[in-house]
């Protein structure tokens, strides 16, 4: 029994150390290109994040422990969360009678709550996740909506940033995130001196290495269309969103932030959510349903083929983290623990190991490659090619015959195999003569049956994505 516990404690840290290797290539920094994310030493970093926004409020370590472990698992890499919580974060305690400000004040911090974040922060280092952390949710700033109350000006912001970027400066794993799901201006409402205040602090406290970017409120907007050019902000993001139905074009917003100058990567940092109503605003109908694992695979793929640098996944028991202690939030249907095994987080870990088995930083979006079979809305299928010709890919949210220019590539022969998005598997890879138009048709057709062509150059012999680790070693 000894050896056998010492044998998997040995393991166990050979896990860990594995997982730590992914910080020995340095800050995650923009790509020279300015549209993709990489590490200083020059390798690709792709983004999945997991929206787990009340992970510090509501949960505790044991718990934390469990969920972090299963993120890893399943390839996720950027965990996604609050330190001043959106649903009465401010007056409503963690799990530890904590709560983050002594008298809602930003320049008193409550030492016993933030050692907590300090705990999860080095947790999720010891997994190799990155900690998305947003130093408050954005009712702290403009209420608009949500419980607030508003206890940031320009001075404390700025104080408050250079607080909490020092706390953590020294962590390889903490990406900074401001926002918190509201835009920062509206009409006449202008809140962007706060947040450029607060960015300033965390810049300072980290000798400007820190990765900063923003979270949009949902709908069309975008951190593109009023910060785009704010020296601070690294890469733009979008949120999608929830409430305008199965297809959102998500793919256009992508594209428009991916063409602007000067270049700056950008995500969907919050799509449909798995197991979310469809559309609940003002009020939901139940016979709309719920986003399935479909409906996510379907924009997640989307907005990466559009030219996104990387995406977010969610469930909406996990981002609220429903358990018996809480309310449930806009209609959740089963526990966090249950949601965090759904189909659409395993699968999402099934896009990082397709993008990681090709080279990722020449990525070039061209929905121009499909000549025929684009398809609208639902049907919109989304491609990209290699600006160096060594292979193409076709995202196809509904399985039928389409028709491909194969020019990007040069050689005179090509591999043409499908990648089933729900099992993560390869499927009928045959090398082929390439003729400029070429036509293809999926394994399986028809609506719920997604799939990526993917057409590589053979003297390149790309591995298959299965056989990809989700780390870099």
């Amino acid at each position: 029994m000894k050896k056998l516990f010492l044998f998997c404690l040995l393991l166990l840290i050979l896990q860990f150390a594995k997982a730590q290797d992914v910080f020995k290539h340095g800050r995650v920094i923009v790509s020279p290109n300015g549209h993709y994310l990489q590490y200083e030493d020059g390798q690709p970093f792709f983004w999945l994040g997991d929206t787990a926004w009340e992970l510090f409020h509501r949960l505790k370590i044991e718990e934390i422990d469990t969920y972090l472990k299963n993120r890893q698992q399943k390839g996720f890499n950027v965990i996604q969360a609050v330190a001043l919580a959106e649903f009465d974060g401010l007056t409503k305690p963690n799990q530890y009678g904590d709560v983050p400000l002594i008298g809602n004040d930003p320049l008193k911090p409550n030492e016993k709550y933030f050692e907590l974040v300090d705990t999860v922060v080095k947790m999720a280092e010891r997994r190799g996740l990155y900690i998305g952390l947003l130093p408050t949710w954005g009712d702290k700033v403009t209420l608009a909506w949500g419980a607030g109350p508003v206890v940031f000006n320009k001075d404390n912001a700025y104080k408050y940033g250079y607080w909490i970027a020092s706390r953590y400066k020294n962590s390889p794993n903490v990406l900074w995130i401001l926002g918190g799901d509201r835009p920062a201006k509206q009409d006449t409402n202008d809140w962007r001196p706060i947040w450029t205040a607060m960015a300033n602090g965390v810049l300072d406290a980290t000798d400007h290495k820190a990765f900063i970017t923003y979270h949009p409120s949902g709908g069309p907007y975008s951190t593109s269309q009023y910060i785009h050019t704010e020296p601070w902000l690294d890469m733009n993001m979008i949120q999608s969103g929830h409430g305008g139905g199965h297809d959102v074009a998500t793919w256009d917003l992508i594209g428009r932030d991916y063409k602007l100058l000067p270049h700056k990567p950008v995500i969907d940092a919050e799509p449909n959510y798995e197991d979310h109503p469809v559309n609940p605003w003002p009020k939901w109908d139940p016979a709309t349903g719920y986003y399935d694992a479909y409906d996510v695979r379907k924009q997640l793929y989307r907005s990466v083929f559009a030219g996104a640098a990387g995406v977010t996944y969610g469930h909406h028991s996990v981002w609220q983290f429903y358990n018996r202690r809480e309310e449930v939030i806009n209609h959740a249907k089963m526990y966090w623990t249950e949601a965090v095994d759904r189909p659409g987080a395993s699968q999402s870990g099934y896009l990082v190991k397709l993008m990681r088995s090709r080279p990722l930083l020449q990525r070039v979006p061209d929905d121009g490659l499909i000549l025929s079979g684009q398809g609208k809305k639902g049907e919109h299928a989304c491609a990209f090619s290699d600006s160096l010709g060594r292979y193409v890919m076709v995202y196809l949210p509904i399985g039928k015959k389409i028709a491909v220019d194969t020019r990007a590539i040069k050689n005179a022969k090509i591999v043409a195999s499908w990648f089933d998005p729900k099992t993560g598997n390869v499927k009928t890879a045959q090398l082929i003569t390439r003729q400029d138009k070429m036509e293809f048709t999926p394994p399986t057709t028809g609506l719920g049956n997604d799939w990526v062509l993917v057409l590589d150059d053979p003297k390149y012999n790309y591995q298959e994505p299965a056989k990809r680790p989700y780390v870099y070693q």
